[in-house]
């Protein structure tokens, strides 16, 4: 069986990227743990605040072998900044990346799923529909953007971009999902709503009765509704530590 190599850099970068690294491998190990992980197909990029610099996975590893220290630094052109690094990216995953990180600086953490539930919410042409709590939050800021093959053509990254603009949430067509977040734990629990919401709908349709939809002013009022059950901080800094404790349980490799 062939070994990682084993690399060690908490001391080699700075304190702010140590811990970003740390909380973007503990993401990874997330999706593992929710079945979310496709294999190796799918990404969570961090950007370095006050940096071009990108966080993401090494392209081969799967997600319960990532950690810290393996996850590559790459530019916004896709360049892997340590010459030394033994490990490579995915083309694919860096497309979509690199497109969201190049225009919304704020967020910093993009996280890019090909879950059953999200495909095919996804893959009809009524997408998200307000059936559940869940979808409110995702449907307040909520885009679509069309299905273009795979994703290595640098010119899609413009429409990528407008399809997005400012939203959180985005469902690609016959694809799977993308959320955005102001930190990797905003991101992640953005994702874990849209996953419950598209899992509830396609419950909801299996029944074959007749659903009821929550009117428009509920979706225009979640948000300042959530702000009073979070105290004015988002779901990824109230449900982040618990999660980061649940990954450091099952396996604290991953701060390695």
């Amino acid at each position: 069986m062939q070994q990682l190599p084993k690399l060690g850099l908490k001391n080699k970068v700075s304190a702010q990227e140590w811990q970003l690294r740390v909380d973007l491998a503990a993401c990874y190990r997330l999706l593992q743990m929710h079945g979310w992980d496709d294999l190796i197909h799918t990404h969570i990029s961090v950007c370095i605040p006050g940096t071009e610099h990108i966080l993401i996975n090494a392209f081969g590893l799967a997600f319960e072998e990532i950690t810290a220290s393996n996850l590559v630094k790459i530019d916004i052109k896709g360049n892997i900044i340590d010459k030394d690094c033994p490990f490579e990216i995915n083309p694919a995953g860096f497309t979509i990346h690199s497109a969201v990180h190049e225009v919304r600086h704020d967020d910093i953490c993009a996280l890019h799923v090909h879950t059953n539930e999200t495909i095919a919410v996804a893959s009809v042409e009524e997408g998200l529909l307000p059936l559940s709590q869940y979808s409110m939050f995702a449907l307040a800021s909520m885009s679509y953007h069309d299905y273009e093959g795979l994703a290595v053509n640098d010119d899609e990254k413009l429409r990528l971009q407008n399809d997005l603009g400012d939203k959180n949430f985005m469902l690609l067509r016959n694809h799977g999902a993308l959320t955005m977040g102001k930190t990797i734990g905003d991101a992640f629990m953005h994702m874990y709503d849209l996953t419950r919401a598209c899992q509830i709908q396609l419950q909801v349709m299996a029944t074959g009765m007749k659903p009821i939809y929550a009117p428009q002013s509920i979706i225009d009022g979640i948000k300042a509704q959530a702000n009073i059950v979070h105290d004015g901080e988002t779901g990824g800094q109230k449900a982040w530590p618990a999660m980061f404790r649940r990954v450091y349980r099952n396996d604290p490799s991953f701060a390695e």
